[in-house]
Parts: structure tokens; sequence; C-alpha cells
């Protein structure tokens, strides 16, 4: 098989874990969200730290945690930290589909921050684009009768976090490994006050723990995948199969959940879905433009002897 065979067959696997998701955090939908984070957090330092010393490569964190990249490590691991609270959130509250319209707006909000922090040019394509998503957003708040705060800030805190990644001089696996090793000692704490009698745990039996240290794996398995597929692929391609993810949720909210899509979601996602289109045709030509430019660089640079 061709290593962009294998770039789509990972990337595809990511979008499957990522998407089926919402189903193990609805199976814990009884444990408080506070305490399903705990857990996620502390078992993906776990699964990550070992992938590390499998690789012998776990004094990496050292320089993340105590070198110049710590400020950006300890906000990425807000960021992350939030995002993921707020996805927990989202399942266990009957908000899967809010969940879903939050990470199809995110790369619309990505292009947004990239404009913003970092003075990219946005072009006509992608300003109708952004424009179109923001449009959605203004119909969901007036149908819903309220701004749809959860698709906000799963694609805002999602995107300041792949915004602070963006400067950060690290491998996706160390860095994530650094970020849960800031925020894993919080965790230890909450469980130390939670199980000496400051609150009463959620879990009900082994059934629970099991899916709890399962959520360590969920995380960190797809994540490999993503990292593996994205090497062998075009940004392009790769952000094009990114919708994989919101698209299995969106599913899983209205046909397993049964969340009740409103005349507001059917008139918001089809502008959701076009604006993505038009972002990810739009993407796919500037890299072929690109691509295009070196080649011909290339060529006007050999010369015949």
């Amino acid at each position: 098989m061709s290593e962009t065979g294998k770039g789509i067959i990972a990337l595809i696997g990511a979008g499957l874990i990522w998407g089926l998701a919402p189903i193990l955090y609805k199976a814990l939908a009884h444990v408080p969200a506070f305490e399903v984070l705990a857990h996620r957090t502390l078992w993906s330092f776990v699964f990550f730290a070992c992938i590390l010393l499998a690789q012998r490569r776990i004094a990496t964190l050292g320089a993340l945690l105590t070198g110049p990249n710590f400020r950006k490590v300890a906000f990425a691991a807000a960021m992350i930290s939030a995002n993921w609270f707020f996805f927990i959130f989202s399942i266990q509250t009957n908000r899967a589909l809010g969940a879903s319209l939050g990470y199809y707006i995110f790369p619309l909000v990505a292009v947004l921050l990239g404009l913003v922090l970092f003075r990219e040019s946005l072009g006509r394509a992608r300003g109708v684009a952004v424009g179109l998503a923001a449009l959605a957003v203004l119909i969901l708040t007036v149908g819903l009768g309220a701004p749809p705060w959860i698709s906000l800030l799963l694609a805002f805190t999602f995107g300041l976090y792949g915004a602070i990644k963006k400067g950060l001089d690290a491998g996706p696996i160390a860095s994530v490994t650094a970020e849960v090793a800031l925020v894993a000692p919080v965790s230890l704490g909450y469980f130390v006050w939670l199980y000496t009698g400051g609150d009463e745990s959620g879990m009900t039996g082994g059934t629970d723990f099991a899916l709890l240290l399962f959520s360590g794996v969920l995380t960190g398995a797809p994540l490999i995948f993503f990292s593996y597929g994205a090497r062998r692929l075009s940004y392009g391609l790769t952000g094009v199969m990114q919708y994989i993810n919101p698209s299995i949720q969106f599913l899983i909210a209205a046909f397993i959940f049964l969340e009740p899509v409103t005349h507001a979601h059917l008139v918001a996602l089809p502008l959701i879905w076009v604006a993505l289109a038009i972002y990810s045709t739009a993407t796919l030509r500037q890299e072929r433009a690109a691509s295009k430019r070196l080649a011909n660089a290339g060529t006007s640079g050999t010369t015949v002897r």
C-alpha cells in the first residue's frame, strides 16, 4: 500500500474514533463531568508517558516543562482541558448536536484566529466561508433563543489550542504529554479530596472505572493515528478529512441520542456545510498552486548540459 493510502486509512481511523467517542461519555452521564475529566486527564498522561518511554523520548518532557516553552504548554493545557470538559458536559447534558456543530465551525474559527493573531490573509473565498458561518451562528441564536454557547466554546477553545501549538516546537505526542502532565496533579488532588469524603463519586462499579480508564486510550490513540496520517498527506486533504468526526457526531446525536433537530438547525447546518465546502476548495486550490510554483521553480532552476 502507498504512503498516501496508509495516511488516508490512519485519518479515517482517527475520525471514526473521535466521532464515536460521545457513546462512551454518554454511558458515563451519571458521573460528574469534572470527575470524568480528571480520569481522562490522568489516564491520558499514563498512556502518552508509556508511549514516550517506549520511544525513549521521555526526556523531552523536561525541556517542555522547564524551558522557554513552559508558558505555551501551560496555555495549551488550559485550552485543551476546557475543550475536553465542555465536550464531556455537552454529551452528558443532551447537547451532542451542539458539540458536533462546534467541530464543524472550528476550521472557520481557525481561519478567523489566523487573521487576528497571525495577520494571515483571509482571501475572498475564505471570507465568504467565515461570513456564512457567522450567519449560521446568528440563525441558531435567533432560532434557539440563545447563542449556541457550547458550539462556540468548543470551536474557540480548540482554535486557541491550535494557535498556541503552531508556535510550539515539539512533536504532537511530546507536547500533549507535557500538557496533561501539568494538569495531572490537579486530577490527583481532586481524587484525594473526592475519595476521602469531600464529595460522593459518581462511579457505580467496575464497569464505570473500566470506561474511565479506557478514556485515556480513546484520547491518545486517535492522536497517534492523526499524526501518522498528517505526515503522509497534504495539508488540504488532512483538513477536509477532519469533517469525518463532526459528521459522525451529528448522526449519533440525531439518530442514537435522539436530540431534537430544530428548524434553526436545518437552516444553519446547510450554511455551515456550504461554508466548509468553500473553505476546503479554497485550501486545496491554494495548496495546488503552491505545489505548482515549487515545481516550476525547480524546473527553472535546472539547466540542461
